[in-house]
C-alpha cells in the first residue's frame, strides 16, 4: 500500500510509518513540524519507501493514496493551550480536508482519537459506549471538543458518503521521541529526576493514569487499520493497569536512582481525575492487549531521555 500519515513526525505518527516501512509499504509523511521534529524521521529521510511533505492539513491536500492515517493534532496541553484556535481547526477543518480525500479517493481512513473524549469521566471504567463528561469551554476545549467533533466527521461521512473509517480512543502513552518540554506527566518526572530537580506534581497526586507503552499502542492501532472487518470503532487503545501520579512520581526516583524532592502545584482547570480504559473490544474484535508493563517501559523511556540530556 501507498499510505499517507498526517502528523509523521510527532510522537506516534513516527512510530507507525517505522511499522509500516517494516512491513514494505510505501509512506507519504506529512507535518507542519508545529510540535512533530524532524529528529524523529531523521533515521528514514534516506528511505526511498519514505516521501516527506511539510503541510498544514488545514488546507486541501490532493494525492494518490490507499490508506490515509491521521495523528495530525497538538496532544500535548502547553502546545494546545497556546494555540486553542489552530489546535481545534486541526481537528475540524484538518479531518474534513481528510475525509473529502478518503472520500474521493475511495480509502478507509483511520483517526487517531483520544481518551480525552471522555473529560473527567463519572466512571471508574471507561468504555467505548460512555459519552463523558467534558467542559465545552474550558482551557482543553479545543483539544477535547477538536477530538469529539471530528469523531463525528468521521461517523457522518461514513453514514453520509460511504466512507470506510477507523477510529481508536489512544489513551496515555509514553515512550522514546516524547519531546522533553510538552509538559506531559512522564517526561516531566523523567526530566525533573535525571536533573535532580524537584519533582513537581500538581494536586496531591491522587489522580490516576493508565500508562500504555508506544510499541503496545502502535501495535493496538495497527490490528485496527489493518482489520478486514466491518469494525469502524472507536476502540479504546490503552494499558488498564491503573497507577497514581504520586506513584508514578516514586517509581521514576527509584528507577533513576533520583534524589529530587516531591513538590505539589495547585491542580490545573479540568485536569481530569481519573483515566482507565475498559480494552474489552479491543481483546475480542483485535485479539490485542498490552504486553509491557509500567517498569520495563519506563527503563527504556528513561535510557532514551538520559542519552537526548546527554547530547544537549
Amino acid at each position: 500500500m501507498r499510505i499517507l500519515v498526517t502528523g509523521a513526525a510527532g510522537f506516534l505518527g513516527s512510530h507507525f510509518v517505522d511499522k509500516y516501512l517494516g512491513q514494505g509499504h510505501e509512506v507519504i509523511g506529512v507535518d507542519n513540524f508545529y510540535t512533530g521534529k524532524k529528529e524523529n524521521i531523521r533515521h528514514i529521510l534516506s528511505n526511498p519507501n519514505f516521501e516527506l511533505i511539510r503541510h498544514d492539513v488545514t488546507q486541501p491536500l490532493s494525492l494518490e493514496v490507499d490508506a490515509i492515517a491521521n495523528f495530525a493534532c497538538p496532544a500535548s496541553p502547553i502546545h494546545y493551550q497556546r494555540y486553542p484556535v489552530q489546535t481545534i481547526q486541526t481537528s475540524v477543518l484538518g479531518v474534513t480536508n481528510l475525509l473529502e480525500l478518503a472520500k474521493r479517493l475511495k480509502v478507509k481512513i483511520f483517526q487517531a482519537s483520544t481518551s480525552e473524549v471522555y473529560g473527567d469521566p463519572m466512571l471508574p471504567l471507561q468504555d467505548e459506549s460512555y459519552w463523558g463528561n467534558v467542559n465545552p469551554i474550558g482551557i482543553r476545549s479545543c483539544y477535547d471538543e477538536g477530538k469529539r467533533v471530528a469523531e463525528t466527521l468521521m461517523f457522518d461521512y461514513h453514514r453520509q458518503y460511504g466512507v470506510e473509517i477507523k477510529i481508536a480512543r489512544i489513551f496515555n502513552t509514553y515512550g522514546p521521541r516524547m519531546a522533553l518540554d510538552d509538559g506531559r506527566v512522564v517526561t516531566n518526572f523523567i526530566v525533573q529526576a535525571l536533573r535532580g530537580d524537584p519533582i513537581t506534581i500538581y494536586g496531591d497526586g491522587s489522580q490516576t493514569r493508565s500508562f500504555g507503552y508506544v510499541t503496545d499502542t502502535i501495535d493496538g492501532l495497527s490490528k485496527l487499520i489493518d482489520s478486514t472487518a466491518d469494525l469502524t470503532g472507536p476502540i479504546n487503545i490503552g494499558n488498564p493497569n491503573e497507577f497514581t501520579i504520586l506513584n508514578l512520581a516514586k517509581e521514576i526516583i527509584r528507577l533513576t536512582n533520583s534524589k529530587s524532592e516531591l513538590v505539589q502545584n495547585p491542580l490545573p482547570l479540568d485536569d481530569p481525575m481519573q483515566r482507565k480504559p475498559d480494552i474489552s473490544l479491543a481483546r475480542i474484535h483485535l485479539g490485542w492487549e498490552p504486553v509491557v508493563q509500567l517498569e520495563e517501559g519506563l527503563i527504556q523511556t528513561i535510557e532514551h531521555i538520559k542519552l537526548r540530556l546527554d547530547k544537549s
